[in-house]
């Protein structure tokens, strides 16, 4: 019996960031920008850039379990962004850049306080580690030019200045999990 794809979500702060590293790793399917954790339906992004509706840049992450685990998703996200870092990551600061993570079910949700405490005890950061641990309620799509940002723009900026550096930290510190092209 073939095991089904589950689905993690979190968030780091600029989903850019998130869904460029994440699409790199085997048993990756699928990576979608969107919003969650906030109170309003259907948020545009020029709502949630606000602050003012509660959600989070996030990244939904369609894998599969029997080539990368949970746990290891998550391993990856704590060492990409600074999950100690209060509504900010480098220059984008707000609630909605806030290192959280989305839990579907009680399995991830105890999966990610078995992480936390192991990186909290491993002192993998010097400051205590903020992200916010939430039931997912709802994830909305962000708008299509969100999608796949990076690698239709990466000559931007923000993606040359912010993304690139943590794609190469990632193939340095995780090549053993990215996909072979």
């Amino acid at each position: 019996m073939i095991k089904p794809l589950e689905r993690a979500i979190l968030a780091g702060g600029c989903f850019w960031c998130m869904e460029a590293v994440f699409t790199q790793l085997r048993g990756v399917e699928k990576v979608e920008s969107g919003y969650c954790g906030g109170s309003v339906k259907n948020p545009s992004y020029e709502e949630v850039r606000t602050g003012k509706t509660g959600h989070a840049e996030s990244v939904r992450i369609t894998f599969d379990p029997t080539v990368i685990s949970y746990k290891q998703l998550l391993r990856i996200f704590f060492t990409l962004h600074d999950p100690t870092s209060l509504n900010r990551q480098g220059d984008d600061v707000g609630s909605q850049y806030r290192s959280g993570i989305f839990y579907v079910d009680e399995n991830q949700k105890e999966t990610a306080e078995q992480v936390i405490k192991e990186i909290t005890e491993e002192k993998l950061w010097d400051n205590p580690i903020v992200t916010v641990l939430e039931p997912l309620k709802e994830f909305y799509i962000a708008e299509d030019y969100h999608q796949d940002y990076y690698k239709k723009n990466p000559s931007n900026s923000y993606c040359f200045s912010v993304i690139k550096p943590k794609i190469a930290k990632l193939r340095k510190e995780y090549l053993g999990f990215l996909k072979r092209n």
